[in-house]
């Protein structure tokens, strides 16, 4: 998955929700267990205190007495964290009572530090027990006499506070674990999500290559119905783009067999009048029939430039043009060395390839001393919108081309040479076709001691 794909935001996006959303949702799970836990952890020590009112004030007289089994067995073993008080105020009868799991330790009471009672009339204070355990205490005042003789009592009952807090301090494990589960099975789950909710891209890019290397002709295949109206779209520009390639063709060629006829009539007329004027004209017409020649090429390239489908297999047109060259040039003994790995192919025209190659291939053989060499390969770009490159090098024996007349020789009609055949076009329409493909070409010297010519061209 890569760091700038559509996938890998997708799986950030919910990946960072699931880090930031689950820990916030734990801890609004624990908290609201946690007051529920102390909620009623609170309850019961006032239902406590309410059953230790009642049962030590169910007998005549003002004084209250030692409540009965109020439904707590701690409240009988020493030091266990739970405990009552009973504690007469003021001028109030009787001694202060005690729980026996308070032996002879004294609780404080809350209502002497100042602290206000809730709407139950209970004052509550955290403070430490006779071992130095957390307890929570809850206080009552009651008048056991009446309002023109009152009587009044603190009733207390304490509870350990680490019973509330070893049960949520043991909820948050699990809820730790469920919630790491979840998370982790949350993110896996997105990720297999986004990898089958983008496979019908995935699907395009394939078929779209296909279509690219000449395997389809449009891009074909159910798609979502998200997605099909760019299949639609795509189909339909295809289709324009071959149609235009159609029309330029049918163009160039009308253009072509117009003006063949008429400079051929000119030569042949031309040509039975010796006279000067006559020989410029033929001079002219010839140059014409070049320029008109050289055009209409380019106009073809330029028309064929990046027309999807087109790939061209280089093994297969490289041999064919050193069979064709290794005949021409049997009497001079030239050897023509092709490296070509299989299964390299052109993005582009078979027609334009073979004239590329073929120029340089024959300008090779017409300058070498006895060895060519022609050596194709395949690299990979990042900073191209072609990301395989084709690399054809062209390498001779021969006198081999100064840097300023490598300079000179890809120039049009440019010819370094006039005992060699020839109209000097060669390079320069090398390079018009490479440069059509977006490409590129250069002269070099060669290892071999003569000239190299280099083309970078887009590979299917």
């Amino acid at each position: 998955m890569k760091l700038n794909s559509l996938a890998f935001r997708l799986f950030r996006t919910a990946a960072v929700w699931a880090v930031l959303v689950l820990p916030l949702a734990g801890l609004g799970i624990d908290w609201v267990h946690k007051r529920d836990v102390f909620n009623s952890f609170d309850a019961r020590l006032n239902q406590l205190l309410t059953l230790n009112i009642a049962f030590s004030t169910d007998r005549t007289g003002a004084e209250p007495g030692v409540p009965r089994n109020v439904g707590e067995p701690l409240f009988e073993l020493a030091h266990s964290g739970w405990y009552w008080q009973i504690t007469p105020l003021d001028r109030s009868p009787g001694k202060r009572l005690i729980s026996t799991s308070l032996a002879s330790e004294e609780l404080p009471l809350p209502s002497r530090q100042g602290l206000k009672p809730d709407r139950y009339n209970i004052i509550w204070q955290d403070t430490k027990g006779p071992v130095g355990e957390p307890l929570r205490i809850a206080e009552t005042l009651y008048n056991a006499g009446d309002d023109e003789n009152p009587y009044f009592y603190s009733f207390i009952v304490a509870g350990n506070l680490e019973f509330p807090e070893t049960r949520v301090a043991e909820f948050r494990v699990p809820l730790a674990f469920a919630l790491a589960v979840a998370g982790i099975g949350l993110v896996f789950s997105t990720f297999l999500q986004v990898r089958y909710g983008l496979e019908p891209l995935r699907a395009v890019e394939r078929r779209l290559s296909a279509i690219r290397s000449g395997e389809a002709q449009l891009l074909e295949g159910r798609l979502p119905a998200e997605i099909e109206p760019l299949q639609t779209e795509l189909n339909a520009l295809i289709k324009s783009n071959q149609d235009i390639i159609e029309r330029a063709r049918t163009q160039v060629g009308n253009l072509a067999h117009a003006l063949k006829t008429p400079l051929a009539v000119i030569a042949n007329e031309i040509g039975e009048d010796p006279s000067p004027q006559a020989r410029k004209v033929a001079e002219q017409a010839a140059v014409m029939r070049d320029q008109v020649a050289y055009y209409l090429d380019r106009a073809r390239m330029v028309a064929q430039v990046d027309v999807i489908g087109r790939v061209t297999p280089v093994g297969p047109t490289a041999e064919a043009i050193v069979r064709a060259l290794s005949r021409l040039h049997r009497d001079r003994g030239i050897e023509i060395e092709l490296v070509c790995p299989p299964g390299v192919n052109f993005q582009g025209e078979k027609q334009d390839l073979e004239e590329m190659l073929g120029n340089l291939a024959d300008n090779a053989c017409k300058w070498a001393g006895r060895q060519v060499r022609i050596t194709v390969g395949v690299a990979t770009s990042t900073a191209d919108r072609h990301p395989q490159r084709l690399l054809i090098e062209v390498d001779d024996d021969g006198p081999g081309l100064t840097e300023e007349q490598r300079a000179q020789g890809i120039k049009r009609g440019r010819r370094l040479d006039e005992t060699k055949p020839g109209s000097g076009l060669g390079h320069s329409i090398v390079a018009d076709l490479c440069q059509s493909y977006r490409g590129h070409f250069r002269l070099e010297k060669s290892a071999l001691g003569g000239l190299s010519a280099r083309l970078d061209l887009p590979a299917a």
